[in-house]
């Protein structure tokens, strides 16, 4: 039986987070069972999971399944973005300059801030009235 080779690659943004597996194939990219062009509505979406792929030049070189979970439809696409850089980096190290430029390596730090107590949201501070 022959070993079919896999690469992996955890991507995360805000609350979303891809597990994202690669193999040589002709480019279909698979998330959570569905083909991206059903899963995704949106095309700007679509151009931000296929970034890395069409960075390095692998467009139609590699299947791409992704199991993405939490977080809204943008988060999700930013997250198999950075989970699909990872694989690649396992695919051959000589993608990291390509993919470090273009920031695709680097993980969004930006989170949802935490609610205070004393304030109704996270900033937001009770209506103020005189009387």
């Amino acid at each position: 039986m022959a070993k079919t080779t896999k690469f992996y690659g955890t991507g995360r943004r805000k609350s979303s987070i891809a597990r994202v597996y690669i193999t040589p194939g002709t480019g279909k990219i698979v998330i959570n069972k569905k083909d991206m062009d059903e899963y995704f509505g949106l095309d700007t979406l679509k151009v931000i999971v296929k970034q890395p792929l069409v960075a390095t030049g692998t467009e139609g070189k590699y299947d791409v399944l992704v199991n993405v979970c939490g977080g809204g439809f943008t988060g999700q696409a930013g997250a198999i973005r950075h989970g699909i850089s990872r694989a690649l980096l396992e695919v051959d190290a000589e993608y990291r300059p390509i993919l470090k430029k273009a920031g695709y390596l680097t993980r969004d730090p930006r989170m949802k801030e935490r609610k205070k107590y004393g304030l109704k949201a996270a900033r937001r501070a009770p209506q103020f009235s005189k009387r």
